[in-house]
Parts: structure tokens; C-alpha cells; sequence
């Protein structure tokens, strides 16, 4: 039988995504056995982190200030905004390089199913934003699922309504891939989304 104070430790573990019970007791017993100073580290950065860590005020993305670095910056093109479902997504596209704009965070997807309405993805924080006349190009990185598509027609009538012009990151085939690997779905937005050469 295990100690109450271990099973809570399991347990906490298993709050985690991909974490199943045996998983949460591999990370529980190497922490306890092999690593406390690991775990007294973790411990404080986790409660540190949940203490001080809330959103931006413009993006919405995390950050332990009122305004992120990235909104901040006079460096960043504020006429380009990019719409992204998650903080994650932020994170990504800043590390291609590839955008110099600023950009909005969902927190997540239209879902009715669930509850997840436009007011909890700050839809009218956005709408605000966009009534400012800032913004020139909305771009709208949301998921390629159902729901990421459905929150897509959502934010362009949004944006169409304030004569913004809205762009869509292009899906479709990814450098180096292969025909014969690709599913149905990706082929047929890569036909979709074709372009001259």
C-alpha cells in the first residue's frame, strides 16, 4: 500500500497531458528516490510560476507583466496581427523568424459542445483592436481541425466588418514531404490553395 503522501504526488503528476498512472509513478518514485533536489527545484518554479504568471492585456498571451515584450516592442509591425489558438503557437512561429507583426491568443477554439463561446477566446478584446484602425492585415493562424476552422470564419467576419483585410497561413503539402504519404485532407487543401508559378 502506498503512502498517502506518494499516491498525492501520483495523482498530482496525472493532471498533466499524456501523463497516464504509470508514468505519473515513474516521474513520482525517480523524484523521491533519485532526484529531491530536482524536485524541490520544480516545486518552487511551479508555485513561482503560478503565482506570478497571468495574460497581457493586448495579447492575451502569458507573461508576468501587465503588457507582454512583444506588445512592448517598437520594433514589431503593428498593422500585421496574427491571430494563434494557444501561447505555444506564439512561441513557434517566433522562433522561425519568419513574423515580424504582433499578435492576438485565443486561448483556445470555438466550441459550442463545450461551452467555449467568442467572449471566452477575448473576441471582443479583439474587436476593440481592430475598431482602433491599427490593424491593416489580420492573419489568422488557427488550427486546421474543425474548430480551428469554424473560429477562422468567425474572426473574418469579424475583420470584414471593419474592412480589414484577413489572410490565411497557407496548408498544404510541407517542404520535403512526399505525395504518396499525404492524407486526404492535405491534399485536397494543397489543390485548394494552388497558386501560379
Amino acid at each position: 500500500m502506498k503512502s498517502p503522501l506518494i499516491q498525492e504526488l501520483i495523482d498530482a503528476f496525472r493532471i498533466l497531458p499524456g501523463v497516464g498512472p504509470k508514468s505519473a509513478q515513474r516521474m513520482a518514485y525517480y523524484i523521491l528516490e533519485r532526484n529531491k533536489e530536482g524536485g524541490e527545484k520544480l516545486s518552487q518554479s511551479l508555485s513561482h510560476a503560478v503565482e506570478k504568471v497571468g495574460h497581457c492585456s493586448l495579447c492575451r498571451t502569458l507573461t508576468e507583466e501587465k503588457i507582454c515584450t512583444l506588445c512592448v516592442s517598437t520594433q514589431r509591425n503593428s498593422s500585421e496581427l496574427c491571430i494563434v489558438e494557444s501561447p505555444t503557437d506564439v512561441t513557434v512561429i517566433e522562433q522561425s523568424g519568419v513574423f515580424k507583426g504582433k499578435y492576438f491568443v485565443l486561448m483556445g477554439h470555438l466550441s459550442p459542445i463545450d461551452g467555449i463561446g467568442p467572449e471566452a477566446l477575448g473576441l471582443d478584446i479583439l474587436a476593440a483592436r481592430l475598431a482602433s484602425q491599427e490593424v491593416s492585415e489580420l492573419i489568422i493562424a488557427t488550427n486546421p481541425t474543425v474548430e480551428g476552422e469554424a473560429t477562422a470564419f468567425y474572426i473574418q467576419q469579424l475583420a470584414d466588418a471593419f474592412g480589414i483585410l484577413t489572410t490565411r497561413l497557407a496548408q498544404g503539402i510541407p517542404l520535403g514531404g512526399e505525395l504518396e504519404y499525404l492524407d486526404s485532407g492535405t491534399l485536397t487543401q494543397a489543390f485548394i490553395a494552388r497558386k501560379k508559378v
